[in-house]
């Protein structure tokens, strides 16, 4: 089962107990996460963002991002990051990662 979060428009620290909780409710099942209202990013959001990718990592569960929109792709650039930096593939053949 693949559930999908829209990220919100502005990612600060308003936004940031409300998407943990998003992650909260999804964890242990894929997820993709939709990006293209993304206007603003601050560093809380970041933050939660980083650590779901930690946690589907170690889960072992797909946390795919799509539709990344430009202001999106800049905020991540200027703090050092990419979008696939949020992402992470479970391959299906093997169960390999890939980040």
């Amino acid at each position: 089962m693949t559930d999908a979060i829209e990220l919100p428009s502005v990612l600060d620290l308003v936004a940031a107990p409300g998407l943990l909780e998003n992650f909260l409710q999804r964890r242990g099942h894929d997820l993709i996460l939709d990006a293209g209202q993304v206007q603003r990013v601050g560093g809380q959001c970041l933050q939660v963002l980083l650590a779901a990718h930690a946690a589907w990592a170690a889960d072992g569960h797909n946390l795919l991002l799509q539709n990344p929109s430009e202001p999106f792709i800049d905020m991540l650039a200027l703090m050092g990051l990419s979008p696939d930096e949020l992402t992470h593939h479970v391959s299906a053949k093997n169960g390999e990662t890939e980040q």
